[in-house]
């Protein structure tokens, strides 16, 4: 059953139209994330499907139901923002169970609500305390079981880590993602900047740009078959390495070529086969650069070494491209240090250079 289905929607502000005509349909218990940098219209989509913005044009269904016109309450939906929004007189126990007060639910079916949800997110030992006396992981936590106690079928996140500190981020990052597989059929629908809990936490992820949608796949396709220059920089770090060059024929063969450099393209997957003679980017991951002695591209220099623990970063370079290189933390490399590059056809990206999409 399909949870919620953006159908042909187009929101304007006055004269200046942020979508015109986008679709985008999500799976009951799917997670699907909603990925790109400020401003690209994610958090627009999200407050569109919650009901705090109005359509120009087109249909928003939940679970079957047309709810274009509804109001959010009306949705079946929880949303949980950036800002934990908490009462600072209330109890974590009097902000969770607030919205079902006012709707006046029983006694017995909120502390039910109200218990279950704290279990799930383990802070049934902050039931009694005030929000000024918790941190800030323990108030996004109280922030989401306000939400869970709704029991809707579709909860939307709005950057809910995003005021958080690095490893408080972690934390919570992984506690959302174990929340999804308990609660089962629960459709969830989160905003984000960060890649990585992008490639962490979903099912599929929407690469956004601009206002348009770039490319739709699970974190696998998206970093391993990026649709664009767009999706191959913006996924992925250390960041791909982008080499202009073109396509050459070596026979009935196609190579890249640029400059001195060259590679035979026998195992990579064209969508579809090319002239020779085309303008290209190629693009390859840190971690698929292999430096070595007997490498397919000769002559790089070691510029600057970054330690990361279990993985090293190399900077190396020929004069005229630079190449990021991930290899084994274990591996003994320095500045000035000479090395080859062998590169896997079978591991690249190709993009047009004209349009930027993918070959």
């Amino acid at each position: 059953m399909t949870a919620v289905s953006v159908r042909d929607v187009s929101i304007a502000f006055g004269m200046l139209r942020v979508f015109d005509g986008l679709s985008l349909d999500i799976e009951e218990g799917e997670f699907v994330v909603l990925l790109g940098p400020s401003g690209c219209g994610k958090s627009t989509l999200l407050n569109a499907i919650a009901g705090l913005l109005d359509v120009s044009a087109g249909q928003i269904w939940i679970d079957g139901r047309n709810v274009t016109w509804d109001e959010p309450k009306d949705r079946g939906i929880a949303m949980v923002f950036q800002s934990y929004a908490l009462y600072p007189r209330m109890s974590v126990r009097e902000n969770m169970s607030f919205g079902l007060r006012m709707a006046r639910t029983p006694k017995a079916e909120i502390d039910r609500r109200v218990t279950q949800a704290a279990d799930l997110l383990q802070i049934t030992h902050l039931l009694d305390r005030r929000p000024d006396q918790l941190s800030g992981g323990q108030r996004q936590r109280v922030a989401i079981g306000r939400a869970l106690v709704r029991d809707a079928g579709v909860f939307l996140f709005d950057e809910p880590l995003s005021n958080l500190d690095a490893k408080l981020r972690n934390e919570l990052r992984v506690e959302i993602k174990r929340l999804h597989a308990r609660l089962g059929k629960a459709t969830m629908i989160y905003v984000t900047h960060d890649q990585v809990e992008a490639m962490t936490l979903a099912d599929r992820i929407v690469v956004m740009k601009e206002q348009k949608v770039q490319q739709i796949g699970s974190p696998a396709e998206i970093y391993g078959r990026p649709s664009n220059l767009f999706v191959a920089g913006f996924i992925g770090s250390p960041q791909m390495n982008f080499v202009r060059g073109r396509l050459e024929a070596e026979g009935n063969r196609l190579a890249f070529a640029a400059g001195r450099h060259r590679l035979p393209l026998d195992a990579y997957a064209f969508s579809d086969r090319p002239e020779p003679g085309r303008e290209v980017v190629l693009g390859v991951r840190p971690e698929h650069v292999e430096p070595g002695a007997s490498g397919v591209w000769p002559g790089f220099t070691i510029d600057i070494v970054e330690p990361m623990g279990a993985d090293t970063v190399v900077w190396c370079s020929d004069g005229t491209e630079t190449i990021q290189v991930r290899t084994s933390g274990t591996r003994r490399v320095a500045p000035g240090e000479g090395l080859s590059l062998g590169l896997d056809a079978a591991q690249v990206s190709l993009f047009a250079a004209d349009t930027g999409e993918r070959l």
